[in-house]
């Protein structure tokens, strides 16, 4: 499985607090691999699907260290270096609630061209999973458009992760709809919905979105998940109560997706897929950080 998009390193604040403007919030603060793309890559490695990470870094320390956190969960990395620029960094506010908010620097990550991809690993009966960071960032979206039009031409199905809403909501819905479709698959959050189709109730956001995609995943948070599929088809999953108390909520839609498609393409239909990806997600958000332990 090949990965578009974005690599960063987290800068993860857990707070005691409210934070006090002006004055000091003490905190709890880790450094972790990030980046919502190669995070999905790191769990289909943990998870036994062999996947390429395709993105821009800096030629840093903290690329290195990210193409290092890669290989150790057999990811292969085909990451572009770009001298002078600094490689992407996220800092992650962590609420007593396990709540995140992000300020990311994407860096390199929106220096990613269409020479970038790699077309050696794009094959027929393989898949793309595209970060919708990519799309967004206008300096990454010609290598992100690329990558879904070269895999598809080579015959790999395809799927698109939205990301976040609120740069999904100030590129606007239409022109990210517009550099989508075509692809497979799309899994979205019920925030990212709105913002795409207007409405938060998932069977219009499928409907709406099964135009423009033959398959349609809606995350509905403590109301699990659903599929869409052709001709009505449809799937459920519940959600999953984690295992231990929410600690930090990064990554859990990354993992969410990987075990996903991980499991789709083992051959397990939608509503098993669903039901893995629910139990993944509600696992990692019992941990700092958004990858695989170890």
């Amino acid at each position: 499985m090949v990965v578009v998009g974005d690599v960063m390193t987290d800068v993860i604040t857990r707070m005691s607090g409210p934070l006090a403007p002006g004055s000091d919030s003490p905190a709890g603060i880790v450094l972790r691999p990030g980046g919502s793309a190669a995070n999905t890559a790191a769990w289909l490695g943990h998870l036994g699907t062999p996947s390429v990470m395709v993105g821009a870094v800096g030629d840093d320390a903290f690329a290195r260290h990210a193409e290092r956190a890669l290989r150790d969960h057999g990811v292969v990395p085909a990451l572009a270096v770009r001298p002078g620029a600094a490689s992407g960094a996220c800092v992650v506010l962590v609420g007593a609630d396990g709540e995140r908010t992000m300020l990311p620097d994407a860096g390199a990550n929106a220096l990613l061209g269409p020479a970038d991809i790699p077309r050696e690993h794009l094959r027929a009966g393989g898949h793309l999973h595209l970060s919708g960071y990519a799309l967004i960032r206008e300096g990454s979206r010609p290598a992100a458009v690329a990558a879904l039009a070269a895999a598809t031409e080579a015959g790999m199905t395809t799927s698109v992760d939205p990301a976040s809403a609120a740069p999904l909501a100030a590129m606007g819905a239409r022109a990210f709809r517009d550099l989508a479709r075509g692809a497979g698959l799309v899994l979205v959050t019920l925030d990212e919905a709105e913002v795409l189709c207007g409405t938060r109730d998932p069977g219009a956001v499928a409907a709406d979105l099964l135009r423009d995609h033959a398959e349609v995943v809606v995350k509905r948070g403590r109301d699990g998940a659903d599929w869409h599929g052709a001709e009505g088809a449809r799937a459920h999953s519940p959600a999953v109560v984690p295992p231990a108390p929410v600690v930090d909520t990064t990554g859990a839609g990354d993992a969410f997706a990987a075990a996903f498609l991980c499991a789709r393409r083992g051959g397990a239909g939608p509503e098993e897929a669903l039901g893995r990806a629910c139990a993944l997600a509600a696992d990692v958000v019992t941990r700092a950080g958004a990858r695989p332990p170890g």
